[in-house]
């Protein structure tokens, strides 16, 4: 007999209106899939609020579907061949965060993960900015306890949550990526527990980019400089736009 699981991503877990956090979503199926390093892929938008399934799957694998078997995420073993670039101190770290959110050109959402309308615990609060004088983004974050499981620990869910809006906003400020794009798949390896109420450092940067597509990478280390995750992702812009107004980078 196939077993199915039923899982509803709850409400205040969206990026867009309506649709389901990527990142989290990417978690999710990662935790199910259990191999090193994942990579999942998305089909089709993950809504909120609504009964969807997790039907059984080979070893290292996980599927996402609707309840009408639609399939709408799917995970599978992968490698990354990606380094990341040295990383900031976390004093210039803080310092983009805090230029984030000055800036008027930063939209003010309740995005789960970068949504400044967030409350501590209620989404990551996560929120990059360029680092003066070098190609990438960056942003001190200490999790809030609200996020973390009874061990104190981050789930799986949370830290590739906080390896999705950095990239996006990697790809905007180097790539000119339009605003609306969409995450269409992340790769990603955790190396070490990520903790509630510890300081860390994420930071993103581009990698290559081919007409509505962006490649960008993301770390997330200890104050310390040590890597605790770290993903390659894969953005989509909307075809009726395919790069940001001068305006907006």
């Amino acid at each position: 007999m196939i077993q199915t699981e039923t899982v509803t991503i709850p409400g205040h877990v969206h990026g867009y209106p309506q649709v389901a956090f990527g990142g989290y979503v990417a978690g999710m199926l990662a935790r199910r899939s259990t191999a090193d390093t994942v990579r999942v892929d998305f089909r089709r938008a993950v809504p909120i609020d609504t009964p969807l399934a997790l039907p059984a799957a080979e070893p290292g694998h996980a599927t996402l579907t609707d309840a009408d078997g639609t399939l709408l995420a799917q995970a599978a073993p992968a490698t990354l061949g990606i380094t990341a670039p040295p990383g900031p101190s976390w004093s210039a770290a803080k310092r983009a965060a805090e230029a984030a959110l000055a800036s008027p050109k930063r939209p003010v959402t309740d995005c789960f993960g970068c949504g400044i309308e967030c409350a501590p615990g209620h989404g990551l609060r996560l929120f990059p900015w360029p680092v003066p004088d070098r190609p990438v983004i960056a942003a001190a974050w200490t999790p809030d306890q609200g996020l973390a499981d009874h061990n104190g620990e981050l789930p799986p869910e949370i830290v590739w949550a906080a390896l999705d809006c950095p990239g996006g906003i990697a790809a905007w400020v180097f790539q000119g990526m339009a605003r609306g794009a969409v995450t269409a798949a992340l790769t990603a390896t955790q190396v070490q527990p990520v903790l509630a109420g510890a300081e860390y450092i994420s930071h993103a940067w581009a990698i290559r980019s081919e007409g509505r597509k962006y490649t960008v990478g993301v770390s997330l280390s200890t104050r310390g400089g040590e890597l605790c995750a770290l993903a390659e992702a894969l953005w989509v812009a909307p075809r009726e736009q395919t790069q940001a107004p001068a305006s907006e980078r």
